[in-house]
Formats: C-alpha cells, structure tokens, sequence
C-alpha cells in the first residue's frame, strides 16, 4: 500500500475502533499529517485522558506511551513499535535512583518527565522542558535539589534559580551532540535568522540562543514571532510541523543530524498492525502508576508564569 492508502486506512481503523492518535512532534511527517493530537509527550497524554476514545494509538517512544497509561488507566495504550526507547530514559533506574537518594537525605527530587514511570515513582514531582525553572522554584522550602535523568535540562534551570540542583548525568544524544561551532556555522551563513535551542542542548549552544524553548514552545514562538527566519536546535522532525504551520517562515535545522532513530522507528505500516491486533500494549502496573501519578499531578499544581 502506498502512503495515501495507509493513511486512509489507519483513519478508517481509528474510527472502527473508537481510537485516537497521538503523535509526537519528532515523529514522521507522513504520520504527523494524520494525528488527531500532535505535540509533546505529557501534552498529549493530558489531552488524551479528556476525549471518549477508548484505545491511544501513542506514535513516539516508551516513556510516553507510559505516561499516557499513568494519566489514562482506563484506557488501551499502545506502542506501534515496541523497541521505539528513549537513550535518555535509560540513563537511570529506579534502584540506581533510590541509592542516590540514601546519599541526599531529605534531598527532593525532580524527574523530567523524559523518564521511566518506575523512575518517575520514585520523584517527588515531575518537570516538563517548558517548566522545569518553575517546578524548582517552587520548592521553597529546600536550597538543594536532585534533579534527573538530563545534565543539560538540569544546567539550564541552574541559571534561574539560587538553589543548588545536583544532576544526574542523563543527556539526549542527539540535542547533546549540537556543538557551538556547527552553531555558529550555521548563524554565519543565516544572519537574519533566530536561534531557537532546547533546553537539552549543552551549556554552550544555549549561550547561542536568541530563545530557549521547548517543542511546544518553539512552535507558539514561530507562530507568533515577526522574524521569518529561525534556526532550530532540536531535532528536526518538528521541522515539518513549523513549516505546515508557517508557510511564509523560513525553518533550517541548526544541525541536519539531529535525527533520533527511535523516534523514525515507526512507519504508517505499524499504527495499521497496531490497529488490527490492539498490540503491543503498555500498561504499568498499578502500584508505580499510582506513586507516578502523584508527582506528574504535582507538577500540574504548580503555578505558570
């Protein structure tokens, strides 16, 4: 079956089935153009738990399938491609963490939601990209910090805050591999053009920065912004989605290998398989589910700016 074809017949499932589909900004444009809901991970989930739909179709990678089962228990999740992981999220794990946490007495904990809901359990509240200065200073009544799994997130927040913030050494391969110097190549031949990085990015390539943003922010920057060039340091499958949104703006990676391979791993061919066999399904158990709950609501309850 060719692209067309494919994706007339996930829609034509999606609605046999009483599903939805939730797809990553990373993900392939061919699936993006077809999404009920597209955007980040916890966004998605958040979304997700308000509709009737009694199947998610999660097109991203295991944490977020797994966040989608923490906030919709009463939901079928599934994960077209089950190996489709997070470098990251594998970083840590929930005995590695809780021995870390013996070394910090009465030490919090804040886990980027980029994590496994084990990890996630063990946290005393969650943070998103978008919020992770916000949810640390919301910690009034502690000056130290554990902040896990990513350095980098942990580094940025370190710049807005008088706490001390102890960091996992946690990174994203592909924002951590964005250097200054292929930065400024790429200024230097688009003057006129913004930098927009990710918080995941190193120290030195949000020095860069004209604006640091999530995913989700990155795409309300560009809508509303005057400029009509931008630089984008992360990886360039939103790309797609900053040029549908914007056709009259201009959009160039800050690096053109900022490709996560998991994120590429499913095609339209697997949300067909999915679909069809209501497999594989993620599902975490009720006991992490609950404790995870607790520090993603958490998170929720903190005040934005």
């Amino acid at each position: 079956m060719d692209i067309k074809a494919l994706q007339k017949k996930i829609r034509q499932l999606l609605k046999e089935r009483n599903a939805i589909l939730l797809v990553h900004n990373y993900q392939r444009p061919e699936i993006q153009d077809i999404a009920d809901l597209t955007g980040d991970s916890l966004g998605l989930s958040i979304e997700a738990a308000k509709t009737e739909a009694e199947i998610i179709v999660f097109s991203g990678v295991h944490f977020m399938a797994e966040t989608a089962s923490i906030l919709c228990p009463d939901k079928v999740v599934l994960l077209p491609v089950i190996s489709a992981g997070c470098p990251m999220a594998d970083m840590i794990t929930p005995q590695s963490l809780a021995e870390k946490k013996l070394e910090l007495p009465g030490v919090p904990v804040v886990s980027y939601v980029n994590s496994p809901a084990s990890v996630k359990a063990e946290s005393d509240i969650c943070c998103t990209s978008a919020n992770a200065v916000q949810v640390i200073n919301s910690l009034a009544a502690y000056d130290t910090i554990l902040m896990t799994p990513d350095r980098n997130l942990a580094r940025y927040a370190q710049r807005h805050t008088d706490k001390r913030i102890v960091y996992w050494e946690g990174f994203c391969p592909y924002h951590d591999r964005l250097t200054a110097q292929q930065v400024k190549m790429v200024k230097n031949d688009h003057p006129r053009a913004l930098f927009l990085a990710h918080p995941e990015c190193r120290p030195e390539v949000i020095d860069l920065a004209d604006e640091v943003k999530s995913t989700s922010g990155m795409l309300d920057y560009a809508r509303k912004a005057k400029n009509k060039e931008f630089i984008i340091g992360t990886e360039t499958g939103i790309i797609h989605t900053l040029r549908t949104q914007n056709p009259d703006k201009v959009f160039i990676p800050a690096d053109e290998k900022m490709i996560c391979t998991d994120m590429k791993k499913i095609h339209l061919s697997d949300i067909v398989n999915a679909l069809f066999t209501k497999s594989p399904v993620i599902k975490v158990e009720e006991g992490i589910r609950v404790r995870a709950r607790e520090a993603v609501e958490r998170m929720l309850r903190v005040p934005r700016d």
